[in-house]
């Protein structure tokens, strides 16, 4: 049994996933088999996952299967053995993305700032960089990340998030791209038709060229901290060296609230550690589930 907090809480995470799975979940979910109906649904199985990652803080499928048997077994009767659990769940990758995208459409705060976004990426890792990566390989691949100043095998999650005063940036658009995408690259690809904004980037959207002709024609902008010129004059760098200092400061605190995101998102949902996955189905089911339970919280925080 669990206390009735918690219990108020699973009835209330499995009365979403009824209400969204006719309309939007089925679709990603349907069998054409015999056993299009089976006795343990897909919602029980996604509110369980749910449910123990949010409410329970519990990160693996074998502790997540663990605590419903002996806490849950009154609420799922019907609940099968863990190899049966473990497959059902690494069908359903594209619910959890659904799911995420719904939250995120849905519950958007009233005081985000539609006018000015952050962006960043962070790395999800699957294999340290000195060891020969087997799992994923069609959608990882070995990157180096700067801020922890390693080489991984993996993915890369970037963000694009609308400024909330004095809180963290609430997600507009999440991407997972391979380990050795630039990040320069996404955004070009993904939001460089975006129209109207001032977006807040490190060092790696540095582009003059790129980002003087989206000004012209998109009306964006793009601040980030100054970056050194290669061969540039020591008594020019030394003239501009108050305004850049300055300047690269103001930046930097403004698009720190989107590094707190991130760490906001490994204290949940301890996302960025996928050592432990063994599929690409399974990678899927990681990292889309766990940003679904991180923004679970909507739901009882709107």
């Amino acid at each position: 049994m669990i206390p009735n907090a918690k219990a108020i809480k699973l009835i209330a995470i499995y009365m979403f996933i009824c209400d969204i799975y006719e309309s939007h979940l089925r679709h990603s979910c349907q069998r054409y088999s015999n056993n299009s109906n089976p006795v343990f649904t897909d919602q029980e199985i996604i509110t369980i996952y749910l449910f123990c990652m949010h409410i329970e803080h519990r990160f693996r499928i074998k502790h997540i299967y663990e605590f419903t048997s002996d806490y849950l077994r009154s609420w799922f009767p019907q609940l099968p053995s863990y190899e049966a659990f473990d497959t059902r769940l690494n069908r359903l990758s594209e619910a959890f993305k659904l799911i995420t995208k719904l939250l995120i459409e849905s519950y958007r705060p009233s005081n985000c700032d539609i006018h000015i976004s952050l962006l960043d990426s962070m790395p999800i890792i699957t294999c340290s960089g000195k060891r020969n990566s087997k799992v994923a390989r069609d959608i990882t691949d070995k990157g180096f990340c700067s801020t922890k100043g390693i080489y991984y095998y993996g993915l890369k999650l970037h963000a694009l998030g609308f400024r909330v005063p004095d809180k963290l940036p609430f997600p507009e658009q999440i991407q997972f791209t391979t380990a050795s995408e630039n990040d320069l690259n996404v955004f070009k690809q993904a939001w460089g038709k975006i129209e109207n904004r001032t977006f807040f980037g490190d060092k790696i959207y540095y582009d003059t060229d790129y980002f003087h002709k989206r000004k012209a024609v998109k009306n964006s902008l793009m601040l980030t901290p100054v970056k050194a010129v290669k061969n540039q004059p020591e008594n020019i760098k030394t003239f501009d060296k108050a305004y850049n200092d300055l300047f690269s400061t103001a930046v930097s605190k403004i698009r720190q609230p989107i590094e707190g995101l991130f760490n906001w998102l490994i204290e949940k949902t301890d996302i960025q550690r996928a050592s432990k996955v063994r599929s690409t189905k399974g990678l899927m089911v990681y990292v889309f589930g766990r940003l679904a339970a991180a923004y679970l919280f909507l739901i009882f925080n709107p």
